[in-house]
């Protein structure tokens, strides 16, 4: 376990302070500390770094494409993952590959401890174990931190990953307790301490469903829900050996009923989602049950996914009841659920309302555009889900060390990777209700894709120093691997000779008139890898399964790809093209006021962002860039 130091009334210098043991603190403590800097990695409960609050699974639609990002970029998500993922399943996986997203169940426990093993390896991390009391600045600089018990902490860098923990409640039924999740504190100094910072505070909401002993469920009533007989790693460099490493297990399907809703909407006015007690914003992606039977009254019935929570734990996660109802209302209707009729409760379920910080006062590298070297990153910004909390630590992190070291800004744009297309919605538009990422949030799906995150992306964690050279190794054999086969399939040709002619006819193909290369063959839908294997136009094993899905995918896709490219190549031109955070708005003729006032709250960045901004029309992007052009030329008159 990792060696943890517990503060008292004296000082200690570090160069960056992670507040918050989550996710996101996690990704964004190893970034910081792998990059040469003195890291602080500042818990409530040491003991609980890493823990997965919620859904004891990683990855989802879009959120596998996260994750896989965050390792390309020297992340530690994904390996962790790997380490404790007890099922694999591919979802999406009979569409194209801009939609297929990797979901690993995982053992709870078991993430949380691997975690902290891993953590406990990092040169330059120290872990301890206090509460956050104020974040000090001095001229627009971050100084450092005072703890509860009034000791200093001095840093040139902090990152906040306070995750739902800020003046944090949690409420079943007409019961309410203090604390960011069951048996956790909440975290109440800190929030003051960012409003008296010039910060403003949003109030969202999230909720948990409860958990059942495995043993009280008749599973013969319910759908079994396999893995994939062929497992895919999240890791692209870390795979463990032998992988998958921990034995595989079924997930279990089933379904509320009419019985079911009718006893949640009864109880309806008990519910502190329709008291009025909570005030915040839950998702609406991931309602509760009580919302989706108030929405969805034309439903007879609603999914409901029984996942165990770990190999050695007896407990079962409900995933799709999510509540903040009374416990006797949980009791009552669970137990109309096919295979739930004879329930044991674990633990209940409950909802956790929370302050977080409104985004658009950050840059797209998650640091305050007014307080230099503070940095804000997880459900903090109003996000839910462990990956998109992983993906922003790991931004804030890398940020905060090249602000300690000297270093320019690092940016994944939306036009790079889902990471960015996360920062870009955050820092943009904000959160007035928990941001949640999908594959519709990409315009250019195709080109960022999980099984290309590493093509994309590796080069840069290279750059930063979080890439070894193991991995780079791993990483530049990959790629050569892909070049050569796709190199290989413009001169391997099948030939109309009988065998071949009787493959076609016996697959409903049209017979082949002349010699056809791999290249062409692979271009066709109905033509995939394994075909040419079946047409002795490669060996079994010649490539590895990966190298052999990323080739066939650019060729396959070949011509998408490079219209998306082509329209890319435009759009960068302006995308980047830099806005002073400081610009005076009101100088800027030709806009109109509502378009001034959101320049003026949301402050952009770069061009690209201002154009992304609601109400934008060509015409106040025009005023912009000419404005922008003017202060250019006085400037170089000025020289």
């Amino acid at each position: 376990m990792i060696p943890v130091r517990h503060t008292s009334m004296e000082n200690f210098d570090f160069d960056v302070i992670v507040i918050g043991g989550g996710h996101a603190g996690t990704e964004a403590a190893h970034a910081t500390a792998r990059m040469g800097c003195r890291t602080a990695l500042l818990t409530l409960n040491p003991e609980r770094i890493g823990f997965m609050s919620c859904n004891p699974a990683m990855g989802g639609l879009a959120k596998g494409q996260l994750i896989k990002e965050i390792d390309a970029l020297g992340g530690i998500m994904g390996r962790i993952t790997d380490q404790s993922a007890i099922q694999y399943r591919q979802l999406n996986s009979s569409k194209g590959p801009a939609v297929r997203s990797s979901r690993a169940q995982c053992d709870k426990a078991l993430y949380a401890v691997r975690m902290q093993e891993h953590l406990a390896t990092v040169p330059g991390l120290t872990i301890l174990g206090a509460e956050a009391a104020e974040i000090l600045a001095e001229n627009g600089s971050i100084s450092g931190l005072r703890l509860k018990d009034g000791s200093t902490i001095h840093a040139r860098a902090v990152v906040v990953t306070s995750g739902t923990f800020m003046r944090a409640i949690m409420f079943t039924g007409a019961d309410r307790a203090e604390g960011g999740r069951a048996g956790d504190a909440s975290s109440k100094g800190l929030s003051g301490s960012i409003e008296r910072l010039g910060f403003r505070l949003g109030r969202l909401k999230t909720g948990t469903p409860p958990r059942l002993h495995k043993d009280s469920i008749d599973w013969s009533k319910t759908e079994a829900q396999p893995g994939d007989i062929k497992p895919r790693p999240f890791s692209f460099y870390h795979r463990p050996d032998p992988f998958p490493l921990l034995p595989q297990i079924n997930c279990h399907i089933t379904y509320t009923n009419e019985r079911t809703h009718e006893i949640i909407e009864a109880n309806f006015g008990r519910s502190p989602m329709f008291t009025g007690m909570i005030k915040g914003v839950g998702p609406r992606y991931c309602p509760s049950i009580e919302d989706k039977v108030k929405r969805f009254r034309e439903r007879e019935r609603h999914q409901i996914f029984l996942e165990p929570e770990g190999l050695t734990t007896d407990e079962v996660y409900v995933n799709g009841i999510s509540t903040s109802l009374p416990s006797d209302v949980q009791e009552a209707f669970v137990r109309t659920i096919p295979g739930c009729e004879r329930a044991q409760f674990i633990r209940f379920g409950y909802a956790v309302e929370y302050d977080c910080v409104d985004a658009r006062q950050l840059r797209a590298t998650f640091e305050s555009k007014d307080i230099q070297g503070l940095f804000f990153a997880g459900q903090v910004n109003g996000t839910s889900g462990y990956e998109e909390a992983g993906a922003q630590g790991l931004i804030a992190g890398i940020n905060a060390a090249r602000r300690v070291k000297g270093g320019e800004a690092f940016i994944v744009s939306r036009l790079d990777g889902y990471i960015g297309v996360l920062a870009d919605d955050l820092v943009l538009h904000g959160a007035d209700e928990p941001y949640r990422m999908f594959t519709s949030r990409a315009e250019y799906r195709l080109l960022l894709r999980e099984d290309n995150a590493d093509l994309r992306l590796t080069q840069m964690g290279r750059s930063l120093g979080l890439i070894d050279d193991q991995s780079w190794a791993i990483f530049e054999e990959r790629r050569a691997s892909i070049e050569m086969w796709k190199a290989e399939t413009k001169v391997r040709f099948a030939r109309p000779t009988p065998e071949t002619l009787a493959w076609f006819e016996a697959h409903g193909l049209p017979a082949l008139k002349d010699r056809a290369s791999a290249e062409n063959l692979l271009k066709r839908p109905e033509i995939s890898w394994k075909n040419l294997i079946e047409l002795k136009l490669v060996e079994d094993g010649d490539a590895t399964d990966d190298v052999a899905e990323q080739v066939e995918t650019q060729i396959k896709y070949a011509g998408y790809i490079q219209r998306d490219l082509d329209l890319l190549e435009g759009i960068r031109k302006n995308e980047n093209l830099s806005l002073p955070v400081t610009l005076d708005f009101e100088g800027v003729s030709g806009l109109s006021s509502e378009v001034r006032g959101r320049l003026k709250l949301v402050r952009p960045e770069t061009l690209g962002q201002a154009s992304r901004l609601p109400g934008m029309t060509p015409a106040a992007m025009a005023s912009l860039l000419i404005h922008m052009k003017i202060q250019e030329n006085q400037a170089v008159c000025r020289e």
